[in-house]
């Protein structure tokens, strides 16, 4: 075969494959998997983190002195929660101002769970709903609630050898002609109220003394500076018994279990006046949840123990256990009962 013949015959059949490859259908593109969105995941409600919580000293600050009601029963308390807590829970003192020295410096606290500390109503209450002191951005709500310790009904109490005075009935009489001076532990306490109630009612006329706490009170009582001391159960229970104060009467429907001996004002004919201290811990509001259930759980074991209720009583302190929802409800009742006599308060 010659050359020209082999040229010709390869040029057919290079053409030929050709013509058979374009004739053959063109496979179709793969078609793109369809895209599955992305599940977004589960969000997780928020627990917060305990996790080592504590690990050193926790400050509980007590707004009143060493010494007074609120004071005591903090010192009582405390040790059955360093028991549950493990670290320290050191007193903390900062009088003035009716309680609002300390209570400012506990809101404005690291709410990192170690600054807690008592907070006392109608005290807390009066001091921030009192217009003068310009504290509108304060409320219950301005703290994170642990639990209330104690309830304390109101008493008064006036020198052993005051001689004017042995009853109920000598002391309201005499005060409906004279003015006495009568201490309290700050405008606007449960102290202030209850003079201001009697004075109301019964035409009496006490004419307040704030004083930075009951110890204060006491010693203003026994130093002759003032004629009556207007305190609490708590606070003249064991005066009373050492036979350093007379106690004349109790400001609550029932007799007191720690002075079964003292009648009410009610029963000593000047019904309708009824006041008491309650004493609870609180922390800055904006704490860890998971923080403040640790101090929820540990102060309510520490507060239900019964050999911290039975030292409570030995020195006339009623504890009176409230936490979560009870608690908050408790203290709005509070507000409004201050609220009822803002009047009076002069607001």
């Amino acid at each position: 075969m010659n050359r020209k013949l082999l040229a010709l015959l390869l040029v057919t059949l290079m053409t030929f494959t050709v013509l058979v490859g374009c004739s053959q259908p063109a496979e179709e593109p793969a078609e793109a998997p369809e895209e599955t969105p992305a599940e977004a995941p589960e969000e997780t409600p928020a627990e917060g983190n305990a996790e080592g919580y504590p690990d050193k000293p926790i400050n509980v600050i007590v707004s009143y002195s060493a010494g007074g009601g609120t004071d005591v029963g903090a010192r009582i308390l405390l040790p059955y929660v360093e028991e549950e807590l493990g670290v320290p829970l050191n007193v903390v003192n900062k009088p003035g101002g009716g309680g609002w020295v300390g209570w400012t410096d506990l809101t404005n606290a690291d709410p990192d769970g170690y600054t807690i500390g008592y907070i006392n109503t109608p005290n807390l209450i009066t001091g921030y709903l009192d217009p003068q002191y310009n504290r509108t951005d304060k409320s219950i709500d301005s703290f994170d609630l642990i639990g209330n310790h104690v309830l304390d009904y109101g008493a008064v109490a006036v020198k052993i050898d005051d001689d004017r005075f042995d009853t109920v009935e000598d002391l309201m009489e005499y005060a409906k002609e004279n003015d006495l001076i009568a201490a309290s532990t700050g405008a606007g306490s449960d102290d202030h109220i209850a003079q201001l109630r009697l004075n109301q009612e019964f035409d009496t006329q006490f004419v307040n003394l704030a004083t930075s706490g009951a110890s204060e009170g006491k010693a203003a009582l026994l130093g002759g500076h003032i004629d009556v001391w207007f305190a609490n159960v708590g606070e003249v229970a064991v005066p009373n018994e050492n036979g350093e104060v007379k106690v004349l009467g109790v400001l609550s429907e029932e007799r007191s279990q720690f002075m079964p001996e003292v009648p009410t004002f009610e029963e000593s004919g000047y019904p309708g006046v009824y006041t008491w201290s309650a004493r609870g811990l609180a922390a800055p509001d904006g704490m860890d949840p998971a923080v403040l259930e640790i101090l929820v759980e540990a102060f309510d074991k520490a507060i239900n123990n019964p050999e911290q209720i039975e030292k409570m009583n030995e020195m006339g302190l009623a504890v009176h256990h409230l936490k979560g929802d009870e608690y908050y409800e408790f203290l709005e009742s509070d507000v409004n009962n201050v609220k009822a006599v803002s009047e009076l308060l002069g607001y």
